[in-house]
């Protein structure tokens, strides 16, 4: 179960659907001039062009799976299971935990989405880039504003509002 979550929260920090993670190769790991690790992919379902910056705790994960019999017999970064066995494993890990939410692969992206980028204050345009979406009201209606945001992004305009007035 340990893989299963790997595999999910690789997904979190990265926004990849379980198609798009399940093709990644080492020759999807580009350096740029500054060290930084990305990944550059093709979307499946879009065929739109990814690069995707990877955060320490997506190369974390994928580091604990270099040289694993897993991904040494794939060829791929992590190992693979299918898309309904990964969920069947992701209900367990529900049911274990005591998570009451119908957990299933997709809700990474979501997550990444809303709760890795857009509660930390990135803007949505480079959210809708980062997830392949090829129209940013994709975006808007997949990334449901959270609570916190409004109240930061608020608090923030009542501060301005207040220093124009001095």
């Amino acid at each position: 179960l340990n893989i299963v979550k790997d595999i999910f929260l690789f997904s979190c920090y990265t926004g990849l659907s379980y198609i798009d993670i399940t093709k990644l190769t080492m020759d999807n790991i580009k350096m740029d001039f500054d060290e930084n690790q990305w990944i550059e992919t093709e979307r499946q379902k879009t065929k739109t062009a990814l690069k995707i910056p990877l955060l320490n705790q997506a190369r974390d994960i994928l580091k604990r799976y270099q040289g694993h019999p897993k991904t040494v017999h794939s060829k791929t970064l992590l190992p693979r299971y299918s898309n309904q066995k990964l969920n069947s494993y992701l209900k367990a890990i529900a049911d274990f935990c005591g998570i009451k939410k119908h957990l299933t692969f997709h809700i990474a992206r979501h997550t990444f989405a809303t709760t890795i980028t857009l509660t930390n204050g990135v803007p949505i345009e480079t959210v809708s880039k980062l997830l392949g979406h090829t129209k940013l009201a994709t975006t808007q209606i997949y990334a449901r504003v959270v609570d916190k945001k409004v109240k930061d992004d608020m608090a923030m305009l009542n501060a301005k509002l207040n220093n124009s007035s001095d």
